[in-house]
């Protein structure tokens, strides 16, 4: 039996795999650093714009920007400790505190140990000076907001390039704080950290600086590409445990926009290759499947007890072939439903990791379980699974993406997110990467961004008379363009004009004030008839057109989300219309908009037609009492107004000599009532 240090020896040895794998396969490969920009804005003489090294927890602002007083604590400047009192640092801009904090002497000392080569018992007297002079990235910035800061700068402590600060390993101190950061970091270089301090220590006026997301993520079109790379294994502590909590809450928000087209999502997952020399040992053997070609390392780190390599990669084979079989029915979006599903039908905890129970996931799904397996191929034999050769490949960073070497990691437009594996975080982070004015309504809710337009208009150009507006919000902030409103297309700046372009002229600033005044007159006068303009001129689009009665386009229900809103059910855009279709035995009811199980028993046919003989005697009922009522209540109206122009006595003779005139009368009669009541 190979004992728990034995295992841990061997996962060492498999993380020198995955460095071997950086090395060999290309020169090119390297992590990359991402970046945001800050800018001095106050005082003059130290203005400049730089950069800041995204940390990798808390929630960056991606897409938008922050303006901020900077802060430097009397003591405790290097945050390793909380400070003192509620809120203890002010300032006098009245402006968000971006509280600057030092990296710590420690990394100067071990660039020195590392410098002149020290040799010895250097583990212990580190361990030492760690607790008194430095701690944690993500614990300086915890202590930071516990302070109220809105964002935290580390100054490096050594003349370096930028380095991502990265989420501590897992450790129950760490455990308590390190998802609960929700403020953005960065870590800035020494020098610019020296410049700030010392603007700081004058005293004269503060230090105002500009931090920037707006270019740190790509918003080249109008969709985003954006690809999750994970793992199956849910026994490797807080990272397996935000992976699965992620991909359990981000579900339905990448099934809206994978199914709208505004986004195409990628699952990847990363394996490791067995040296050949331990090919046909026991070790290879247990943790890789075709011949030591595709590896993972033990979920229980003991490979005495539990599950072993190969059963993750072979689960890590399944879902990735899940999602390329779904991807050619145009039902890439299961891949959620499937990965969430095995999590919680087939977790290593409950000992129902297995072939089997995904297999029952598969079909519950109606995935083709037959075509899964032949995309998984034999996991026995000694030949390359295309599949996972593939994803080995893409595992090295190229272009402007660096190599991916920790999980979970998020690439959004061939960028790695930085931040907390987080549903709000994340969402924030994919809108970003739209071009702005193209993304989905998604991005536009209030819990993502602020409405600018809300506030004096966005400083556009508007007209309240006739209500338009040239202010369009967007996740990033708004734009000022001139619209096309009520079929009639605006012209000009956006901010201060925008005219009305007719007959191929635009027409001059005075008249269309005037035309607006006239238009927003007929359509009070309108709107008191009870009224429409398509009312006036007869032309108006019918049912799933839309346009101003002239020009009618076809309304495309399912991309605006306009209709099929119920779970299982799909959408399919039709000329006028829409088509929603269930799955399974299930029945689209479009009234309710939901799916039911057909029944296909015959008391349940006999059960549903005297319902529905039911209602449609009662309507029949209803409306043959409503006529008589309604007959009723005209004759004594009638009645009324007779006698209030002709003598009781002659009310039977008049009756006679006008008789055939009465239906004419009585119409009459029934419009003025009608009338009164609606005014």
């Amino acid at each position: 039996m190979v004992t728990t240090h034995m295992a841990i020896l061997w996962n060492l040895l498999v993380a020198s795999w995955v460095l071997s794998i950086v090395l060999v396969c290309t020169v090119d490969a390297r992590f990359v650093v991402e970046k945001e920009s800050i800018s001095v804005l106050s005082p003059l003489e130290l203005r400049s714009k730089r950069d800041g090294a995204i940390g990798n927890f808390g929630v960056p602002v991606y897409g938008g920007s922050m303006v901020g007083a900077v802060v430097y604590p009397d003591k405790g400047f290097s945050g390793c400790n909380p400070f003192d009192g509620d809120k203890p640092f002010k300032s006098k801009f009245r402006l968000p505190v971006i509280l600057l904090l030092d990296r710590g002497d420690l990394a100067s000392l071990l660039f020195l140990l590392d410098w002149i080569g020290l040799e010895g018992p250097v583990p212990t007297l580190l361990d030492v000076l760690w607790v008194h002079l430095d701690c944690y990235f993500a614990k300086k910035v915890w202590n930071g907001q516990q302070a109220g800061a809105a964002a935290v700068l580390v100054a490096d402590s050594v003349n370096e390039p930028l380095i991502t600060m990265d989420s501590p390993e897992e450790s129950s101190e760490a455990d308590g704080y390190i998802e609960k950061i929700e403020i953005p970091s960065a870590l800035i270089e020494r020098a610019f950290g020296e410049s700030l301090k010392a603007a700081l220590k004058k005293g004269d006026e503060g230090v105002v600086i500009k931090l920037d997301w707006s270019e740190s993520m790509p918003h080249p079109d109008e969709r985003v590409e954006y690809e999750l790379w994970t793992n199956s294994n849910d026994e490797c502590g807080i990272r397996c445990d935000e992976q699965m909590n992620f991909v359990k809450d981000f579900k339905g928000h990448a099934q809206i926009l994978e199914k709208g087209g505004f986004a195409q999502f990628t699952p990847h997952y990363i394996t490791w290759y067995c040296p050949r020399p331990f090919v046909l040992s026991s070790q290879c053997k247990s943790q890789c499947i075709n011949h030591g070609r595709y590896c993972a390392p033990d979920p229980e780190q003991d490979f005495g007890v539990g599950y072993q390599g190969k059963d993750v990669v072979y689960e890590n084979l399944r879902q990735l072939c899940v999602h390329r079989v779904a991807n050619e029915t145009n039902r890439s979006w299961v891949w959620w439903d499937y990965v969430t599903d095995f999590h919680i039908r087939c977790s290593m905890k409950k000992k129902r990791y297995s072939k089997e129970c995904a297999e029952d996931v598969m079909k519950s799904l109606d995935l083709p379980i037959e075509k899964i397996k032949t995309c998984m191929g034999n996991p026995e034999a000694d030949v390359v699974n295309e599949v996972l050769k593939l994803e080995q490949e893409l595992q090295v960073g190229r272009g402007s993406r660096g190599d991916v070497t920790i999980l979970p990691t998020l690439v959004i437009n061939n960028v790695q997110y930085r931040g907390k594996l987080e549903r709000t975080a994340v969402l924030k982070a994919v809108c970003a990467g739209y071009k702005e004015t193209t993304e989905p309504r998604i991005c536009l809710s209030a819990d993502l961004e602020t409405n600018e337009c809300l506030e004096k208009n966005g400083g556009c150009w508007q007209d309240t008379n006739a209500n338009v507006t040239a202010c369009k919000d967007t996740f990033r902030g708004r734009v000022c363009e001139c619209p096309l409103a009520n079929g009639v297309q605006y012209k000009g700046d956006g901010y201060t004009s925008c005219e009305v372009e007719a007959a191929g002229q635009i027409l001059e600033t005075e008249k269309h004030s005037q035309l607006a005044q006239f238009r927003n007159v007929i359509h009070s006068f309108l709107i008191v008839l009870n009224m429409t303009e398509s009312d006036l001129t007869g032309c108006r689009c019918p049912k799933g057109f839309r346009g101003d009665g002239h020009t009618c386009e076809d309304i495309n229900e399912c991309k605006e989300r306009l209709a099929c809103h119920c779970d299982g059910c799909t959408c399919k855009d039709t000329w006028g219309g829409y088509d929603c279709k269930c799955g399974g035995n299930k029945l689209y009811i479009t009234d309710q908009d939901t799916c039911i199980e057909r029944s296909s028993s015959k008391f349940g046919w006999f059960i549903a037609f005297l319902v529905i003989a039911s209602v449609a005697g009662a309507g029949i009922a209803g409306y043959i009492f409503y006529k008589y009522r309604l007959r009723s209540y005209m004759d004594s109206e009638i009645m009324a107004i007779m006698s209030q122009y002709m003598p009781l006595d002659n009310q039977h003779n008049n009756q006679v000599v006008h008789h055939d005139a009465e239906p004419l009368r009585q119409g009459t009669e029934v419009q003025v009532i009608t009338a009164e009541r609606k005014a």
